[in-house]
């Protein structure tokens, strides 16, 4: 009884290992058919085994069309496992691409391939390709992965096949030199020169012109009297902005001059307006 009682615990663990690894995905009533224009392909279908592979490879021509229709089992029952693909593979290199299958709830699962849907990497392999069944689902139950056949792939040989590119590898490149674009240079000095004269010659001219038009100099006092920091404001903000302008033409850069001529333009719009009302004030009295 005692003998009984200490291997008790030890016949239930290994039965419990048992049926946990009793536990496992594979794949029923499957069948691998090839059907399209081409002679090779034309009529062919074999049933497929989860524990061996085909005797012979499946030739598959640009025109055909490869199709395995399946039932994917665990514990010998139909069930729709959480991922179901078919991987078709080159040995020799390990290149690989996976291709799932569309599996009802029934278990019932379907995929078809064609030579178009290939990589060129593979079209262009030397040998038959490996082709496996992998079925797996979360749990318990271990997954499955066979190679059931090769995959043969022929080709018409009027239309050639297109090389392969060589991947792209990332490293060390050559050195990149920048060659930037010069600093640019302010015009000559005589013509600088010339339009500064021609701008200062009109200031005497302006103020002819004002003369002969009987500009009203004389309101100037009553104007700075009336409105003193109005105008003085408005008439320093002006001769600022000129003052900015010079600087950017002959040192400062656009960073510096556009915050100075912010300051100045808000200065001279406030300003501004404030002087022009004592302007239209006097107007309306008749002092103008």
């Amino acid at each position: 009884m005692r003998l009984l009682r200490s291997i008790l615990p030890s016949l239930v663990v290994a039965g419990s290992i048992v049926v946990e690894a009793a536990s496992s995905w594979s794949f029923d009533d499957a069948t691998v058919s090839v059907s399209g224009k081409g002679a090779a392909g034309s009529g062919f279908k074999e049933k497929l085994n989860a524990k061996a592979s085909l005797s012979g490879p499946v030739s598959l021509d640009p025109s055909s069309t490869l199709k395995i229709i399946l039932t994917t089992t665990e514990d010998r029952k139909p069930k729709r496992p959480h991922q179901a693909f078919l991987l078709i593979q080159e040995t020799e290199s390990g290149l690989e691409t996976a291709y799932p299958f569309s599996v009802k709830e029934s278990g019932k699962g379907k995929v078809e391939l064609s030579q178009k849907e290939l990589p060129q990497q593979l079209l262009t392999a030397p040998s038959p390709l490996a082709a496996t069944i992998v079925i797996g689902s979360f749990g318990t139950a271990v997954g499955h992965s066979s190679k059931v056949f090769d995959l043969e792939l022929t080709h018409d040989p009027s239309t050639p096949l297109k090389p392969v590119d060589k991947p792209l590898r990332y490293g060390k490149l050559p050195e990149i030199h920048h060659i930037f674009r010069a600093d640019p240079k302010s015009p000559p000095k005589i013509i600088s020169l010339f339009f500064t004269l021609a701008v200062l010659a009109s200031v005497p001219l302006l103020l002819g012109v004002w003369l002969v038009l009987s500009a009203n100099i004389s309101a100037l006092p009553t104007a700075l009297s009336s409105a003193p920091v109005a105008h003085i404001l408005f008439l320093g903000s002006l001769l600022s902005l000129e003052g900015i302008f010079f600087l950017y033409y002959t040192s400062w850069n656009l960073f510096q001059t556009l915050p100075a001529a912010a300051v100045a333009g808000s200065i001279a719009f406030v300003s501004g307006s404030r002087a022009l009302s004592e302007v239209q004030a006097r107007r309306l009295k008749g002092e103008w």
